[in-house]
């Protein structure tokens, strides 16, 4: 496992080895996770998506309160439906299973209205738990997965669309989606995307990022021998610069406006953000 976290990380200093060997094999497996687009024919049946569904649910939940929901798209229409609305991710339309992760706040509502107590909580912590439980969930459910075999792919792309996707899915006040996931068996390995080093994201007793630069230096150069961009964002708007890594892309990506709409969305199915 060292190696593997050598190779997402850059180092893996002050890391444990796991000394079980069950504990190892399944570290290893979630320190090598990547992400597939690419997929065999074989089919992903709907009871095996539910049963995964299952399992994911069993994860932690703010409070007990159960705010995620998964709807596993099994309607080839709806799933093309789906898949038209995010062309530039031609793998939600081709993928052999797709779910939608979601947040789920009127069951909470629900509760009040049945039990008479007054809901007096209607702020943004409302829609920050549903949201979080939901990404636990999503998390969950890929880890499962691939504990079966499959490969998986994240679309987080599916809020550019946010109220046609609701709209497709049906979902009602309070409920949002969060993320879709491909699922499906590899066709090939797939390619490990490496990471920042871990003295950037991970701090003991305090938070330090007073290494910052030279850590994201560090990890354009790392990153760009591992795995290099394929393409370039816009060079027409800032330039055909030889220096394109990691820090340059994801500062093109929110260079421009994306998904100005959500907040409206968000208000628009019942939340106040307070």
């Amino acid at each position: 496992m060292a190696a593997t976290l050598r190779a997402r990380f850059g180092a893996s200093d002050g890391v444990a080895e796991p000394m079980a060997l069950e504990a190892a094999a399944m570290l290893q497996s979630m320190a090598g996770h990547c992400s597939v687009r690419r997929f065999g024919d074989r089919a992903v049946g709907i009871a095996l998506m539910r049963s995964l569904a299952s399992v994911a649910l069993c994860s932690p939940s703010k409070s007990d309160l159960q705010q995620a929901d998964i709807v596993i798209i099994d309607d080839p229409a709806k799933r093309a439906a789906l898949g038209a609305l995010v062309p530039d991710n031609p793998w939600v339309a081709a993928a052999p299973a797709f779910a939608v992760f979601c947040g789920n706040h009127r069951r909470q509502r629900r509760l009040h209205a049945l039990r008479g107590h007054p809901f007096v909580n209607d702020h943004l912590d409302a829609f920050f738990n549903a949201a979080v439980d939901a990404g636990i969930v999503l998390s969950a459910f890929i880890v499962a997965a691939e504990a079966v075999g499959l490969g998986t792919c994240p679309i987080s792309a599916i809020r550019n669309r946010a109220a046609d996707v609701a709209g497709l899915l049906g979902l009602p006040a309070h409920v949002f989606p969060v993320a879709g996931l491909c699922v499906g068996w590899p066709d090939g390995p797939g390619v490990l995307s490496p990471r920042l080093g871990l003295a950037a994201t991970v701090h003991v007793d305090t938070h330090d990022d007073r290494g910052l630069d030279g850590q994201i230096a560090e990890y354009d150069a790392r990153r760009n021998a591992a795995k290099p961009y394929g393409g370039r964002r816009r060079d027409d708007l800032f330039g055909a610069t030889a220096d394109y890594g990691w820090s340059e892309d994801k500062a093109r990506q929110y260079a421009q406006p994306e998904r100005r709409d959500w907040g409206a969305f968000v208000r628009g199915i019942g939340f106040r953000l307070d």
